[in-house]
């Protein structure tokens, strides 16, 4: 059997570009190729929070109840309206990209390193409010107890409106309630941090005030949380447990618990590319000032991360469309 020669002509005609398929070069294929591979991966994640969701459907928060914060605006019920800002400013620094790489294609490197700067700008707030977003949500709002099955109770006023632990609860002058850290203890091993109220008092409170009454995590036909009667309302805190105070990996004042550790992948996953994609435009940004792409006579390397951009904004109208809309 006769052996296959690979002369130089031969490997020259194959990489040195002559076979780009579909006149795409080799960077910009290989992007498409980790954008494809990236979009399954966010697709599986919320494929997983979609059969989530539909198997607890009737104990999930309800998003308008949870994310209904705003800067500045202190207790004002402003819901979903500062997630819709985080999306717009990312969708505009979209736009921005998309300027830089026309500027690119017309050779512009001043409007190139411009429009670079807007998108790294709308970049670094749409991460710091998806930072402030985490705060609220690993903070709470209103506080919430917790019973032996894991179920959440809320409270709310004579008027059926959600009120805060810290409006009823009476604290009690008996004994001080201190935070265990390392240093104030001979044996000591972590734990989760003391809330602001204990279960006793927040049932004291309860007590003193008879207009009081828990809504459960679960919702009816109107998809409104259920309100129980104070009688049953009663009954329900003698079940309870501990008191729970925002959200983390183990318990969520908001509701079903599988909620916020979807919460906190999902957008820390989305949250990690986007810190990746600033980095990207910084390092790109800085090349159009020394003039590298100048010199080459060629902004491809603008448009490849114009590409990386705009599927990161692709992914959080997903993102925003199915865990915070639907």
């Amino acid at each position: 059997m006769g052996a296959t020669v690979t002369t130089a002509a031969t490997k020259e005609k194959i990489w040195g570009g002559g076979n780009e398929p579909l006149g795409v070069s080799y960077g910009k294929m290989m992007m498409w190729y980790f954008i494809l591979s990236d979009s399954l991966t966010f697709a599986g994640f919320l494929a997983a929070y979609g059969f989530s969701r539909f198997k607890f459907m009737d104990s999930w928060p309800i998003a308008d109840e949870v994310f209904n914060h705003f800067p500045f605006l202190h207790g004002v019920n402003a819901p979903m309206y500062y997630v819709a800002l985080m999306t717009f400013i990312l969708i505009f620094s979209s736009v921005t990209m998309v300027l830089a790489v026309d500027a690119g294609h017309q050779l512009k490197k001043s409007k190139v390193a411009f429009y670079m700067f807007l998108t790294i700008i709308g970049g670094f707030i749409f991460l710091g409010s998806q930072a402030w977003e985490w705060k609220n949500f690993i903070n709470g709002s209103y506080g919430a107890v917790e019973t032996r099955g894991g179920s959440i109770l809320q409270f709310v006023g004579e008027d059926g409106k959600q009120i805060a632990l810290a409006d009823f609860a009476i604290p009690s002058a008996d004994k001080e309630r201190v935070q265990k850290e390392r240093n104030t203890g001979a044996w000591f091993i972590s734990g989760s941090t003391v809330p602001t109220y204990s279960l006793e008092e927040v049932k004291a409170g309860f007590e003193a005030n008879p207009t009081v009454r828990i809504r459960t995590q679960f919702v009816d036909e109107t998809k409104h949380k259920i309100i129980l009667s104070r009688e049953a309302s009663e009954k329900s805190l003698n079940d309870a447990v501990m008191v729970v105070e925002g959200a983390n990996l183990k318990h969520n004042e908001y509701g079903h618990k599988v909620f916020a550790d979807f919460f906190f992948f999902i957008t820390g996953f989305h949250g990690f590319h986007v810190f990746t994609g600033v980095l990207i435009n910084i390092v790109i940004f800085f090349n159009v000032l020394l003039g590298t792409y100048e010199k080459r006579r060629s902004y491809e390397m603008v448009e490849k991360g114009g590409l990386y951009w705009h599927f990161v904004d692709l992914v959080w109208v997903f993102v925003f469309t199915f865990f915070y809309l639907v």
